[in-house]
């Protein structure tokens, strides 16, 4: 059985870490109050711009653009949205079990990477990492997001990738969050499959012009909304990490202070028991 000083000293540890732990928790939840309400804020904006896109894609049927191009599938990449730091539970692993089944095995499959996590892990494991970016997980910025899709629709325009898809967590609530695939590019296959309202589009000056205005913003548009739900997503995560983490610091905090009681009663007891015995000896 460990002495009554050991025990102390572990009590301290766990004290110590429980003060980390529970400030962590304080810090995620300050900074998650705005990142839900721009997660939340951007959802319907994000989903309307993919909708309107979509239709008008699938109405201007003359018209010519390279992210419109739909051609044989030889090259597909995946824009990966993870965390840049641990201590958020099981966010970026539950990130990776979505992509894993679908660029496992696959040679064809290419990745571009936002945070650490997902970088290092597919870097470990031998895959092809075509862009990495860090710094940013959970505070993004528009620019960031302009940034990535300047990059993949050049890779898309060049045909260096001929499908692209995106791989993010969509926020929930703090406690729950879903990570889920969507289809970024071919913009002619966005919505394939669904319905989709019949709208007669007329294009001023013309349909080219207007797609190519349009085509970069839905890129951007899009990568910020998922940007911005998997901010939302790893700091509810970090928060109820930490707040279990601290919850379980608690715990083990009360489970040491009665075992430390247990030893200090033994040792009171057995030091009673030393001089009752050493005062009979002398009578």
């Amino acid at each position: 059985m460990a002495s009554a000083s050991d025990i102390r000293r572990r009590i301290k540890s766990v004290k110590n870490i429980q003060q980390i732990t529970k400030a962590m928790k304080m810090v995620a939840a300050a900074r998650l109050r705005r990142a839900q309400e721009r997660a939340i804020a951007s959802r319907p904006y994000t989903q309307k711009v993919r909708e309107v896109l979509a239709s008008v894609a699938a109405n201007a049927r003359d018209a010519s653009h390279p992210l419109l191009a739909v051609r044989e599938v030889r090259q597909i990449g995946y824009l990966v949205l993870s965390a840049d730091k641990g201590l958020a539970g099981a966010y970026s692993s539950n990130l990776i079990k979505e992509v894993l089944p679908q660029v496992r095995g696959k040679d064809n499959a290419r990745l571009v990477t936002v945070g650490r996590k997902a970088r290092d892990y597919f870097k470990r494991r031998g895959y092809t990492i075509d862009g990495e970016y860090t710094g940013f997980s959970e505070r993004p910025s528009y620019q960031d997001a302009a940034a990535l899709a300047q990059f993949l629709a050049d890779k898309f325009a060049t045909g260096e990738y001929d499908e692209i898809y995106l791989s993010y967590t969509h926020f929930y609530s703090p406690i729950n969050q879903q990570p889920t695939t969507i289809k970024l590019l071919p913009v002619a296959e966005i919505g394939k499959g669904e319905e989709m309202p019949q709208t007669e589009y007329i294009f001023e000056p013309s349909a080219n012009e207007v797609l190519s205005l349009l085509l970069p913003r839905y890129l951007e548009t899009v990568i910020y909304g998922a940007l911005l739900q998997s901010a939302a997503s790893e700091l509810g995560s970090r928060m109820t990490a930490m707040g279990s983490a601290t919850d379980n610091a608690q715990e083990l905090i009360s489970k040491l202070t009665l075992n430390y009681n247990k030893v200090r009663q033994a040792t009171i007891t057995r030091e009673i028991s030393e001089i009752v015995g050493g005062a009979e000896a002398l009578k």
